[in-house]
């Protein structure tokens, strides 16, 4: 998660292009229909809606209707529009915006409700942005947009008619060919329970076991990190138990999913603004990955490879131990925060095949079920190396929304033929939402800290009905073939 590490601060697809001639009457959209060959869409200009800290303007080229809405600068700035269902039922949402610059974002409220945000990616012109699908009531509903990463400019609101998601097409194989009975054993259980049920997944040992403390239930899957492990920050006094954390979770039958916030191999910064512990981060280490990987023969790249030996002795740890391993690295590459991801989608990327060429093949670790952590199609490493692909999702706080902009994206990456998972989140998604959203997570894994103990991103009631919902699998749900010695050899 960008600008976190424990503590640390919180974070904050040019979607469907329409293709159908749209008309306007009194600020509402006519449907138009072309015979059933394509969906039915109504659009609601935004200069029609609740103006707050922003203007109508009509000095641009391109937009619909009389105008648009600009000057989304502070933070509360907003705009809200209403529009009608033509029925109650779930429909796609469009936002017709204008970004000329680097890419944006907006927080929506559906109904009063926040509901996630849009992504505004750069663009030339007006186009829009599909934003995810959203359950309406037939009559008047309200969608609102408030600045999230300003500047942009908004256009207007679209809803299209949704088709019910056929069915999923998720294969059950994963991309090592040698991977272990414990590994083949745990992505077969996912696929089995995938549209069906989510599991409850939480960040760090201590609070995994902290939930049975708390509301007399241990989640399905327990976060870990390797993050300590990393020789430059072990160089620096760092010490580590967390794979007897990862063990000790075993031994109570949990599923563990594992990530690596890789201290950078070599040039941390470590000043006062930028100490030695945060050399995860761009900011904080001056490690060129797209110079290493292009000059194999430099001691960058020789340290780099060092590193992935150094956490290959853990995970050869859990692979003796017989644990399958949800294994996430370079996660958020896309956000360009870390240092694997600053240089661009290549370079992360080809490390990412690197790393994995360097795991399987060398050292022959064939516990790890690898999981990809971004959506968008110009960062995707590959089919071949993929087997679940996933987003981090922290909206905001109290915000249950079920992120089915990001599932929706992530079907469409993979061709729906891999498990999709929300692999850390702040709020949780309703698992009351999920089916009625066709959006069908796999998991999710709360974050640490504030986000599952402040009682504002999720409160103690919203807990305990998430991990006594029906649709949600919890530890004592978790099959008796999955804990240790069960499955044979």
């Amino acid at each position: 998660m960008k600008g976190r590490y424990l503590s640390d601060a919180k974070r904050v697809k040019a979607g469907l292009l329409s293709g159908l001639a749209i008309m306007i009457v009194s600020g509402l959209a006519a449907c138009t229909d072309s015979g059933g060959e394509e969906p039915k869409k109504w659009r609601f200009e935004a200069e029609n809606g609740m103006l707050s800290g922003v203007e109508v303007a009509s000095a641009g080229e391109g937009f619909s209707g009389d105008g648009y809405v600009t000057g989304f600068e502070e933070e509360q700035d907003s705009v809200e529009v209403k529009l009608q269902g033509p029925d109650d039922g779930l429909y796609r949402l469009n936002i017709g915006y204008r970004n000329n610059n680097e890419d944006k974002m907006g927080w929506l409220a559906l109904n009063g409700k926040p509901f996630g945000d849009v992504r505004l990616a750069a663009f030339e012109g007006f186009t829009d942005a599909f934003a995810g699908k959203v359950l309406l009531n037939k009559g008047e509903n309200t969608v609102k947009i408030t600045r999230h990463w300003g500047w942009y400019d908004i256009d207007y609101v679209e809803i299209v008619n949704s088709e019910p998601r056929p069915q999923h097409r998720v294969e059950n194989k994963l991309v090592n060919p040698n991977a272990s009975k414990e590994a083949l054993a745990l992505h077969g259980y996912l696929v089995e329970q995938y549209g069906r049920f989510i599991l409850a997944g939480q960040q760090n040992l201590q609070d995994a076991l902290l939930l049975n403390w708390n509301y007399g239930k241990l989640p399905a899957i327990a976060g870990f990190d390797l993050i300590e492990y990393s020789p430059t920050r072990a160089a620096n006094g760092s010490t580590s138990r967390e794979i007897e954390n990862m063990l000790q979770w075993h031994e109570l039958g949990g599923i563990a999913t594992l990530a690596w916030h890789w201290n950078a191999p070599v040039h941390l910064v470590n000043s006062d603004q930028q100490p030695w512990w945060k050399g995860f981060y761009a900011e904080g280490t001056t490690f060129d990955l797209e110079k290493t990987l292009a000059q194999p023969e430099s001691e960058e790249y020789r340290l780099m490879i060092s590193d992935i030996d150094a956490i290959a002795v853990q995970l050869k740890r859990l692979q003796d131990a017989g644990i399958p391993v949800l294994w996430r690295p370079l996660h958020e590459a896309e956000g360009g925060w870390f240092w694997w991801g600053a240089k661009g989608p290549e370079p992360a990327k080809e490390l990412y095949r690197l790393l994995y060429d360097r795991l399987t093949a060398y050292h022959e670790i064939n516990n790890l079920i690898w999981v990809w952590n971004s959506e968008n199609p110009e960062w995707y490493p590959g089919d071949d190396v993929v087997d679940i692909v996933s987003v981090d999702s922290y909206p905001q706080p109290g915000d249950h929304h079920p992120v089915s902009r990001s599932y929706e994206g992530l079907v469409e990456l993979v061709g729906d033929r891999k498990l999709v998972a929300l692999t850390e989140n702040g709020s949780i998604p309703d698992p009351g939402l999920l089916e009625k959203y066709e959006a069908y997570w796999s998991w999710f894994c709360t974050w640490t800290g504030e986000f599952i103990d402040d009682g504002k991103h999720n409160s103690e009631d919203f807990i305990r009905y998430v991990l006594n919902h029906e649709r949600v699998i919890t530890l004592d749900e978790v099959p008796d073939y999955l804990k240790p010695g069960a499955i044979p050899n």
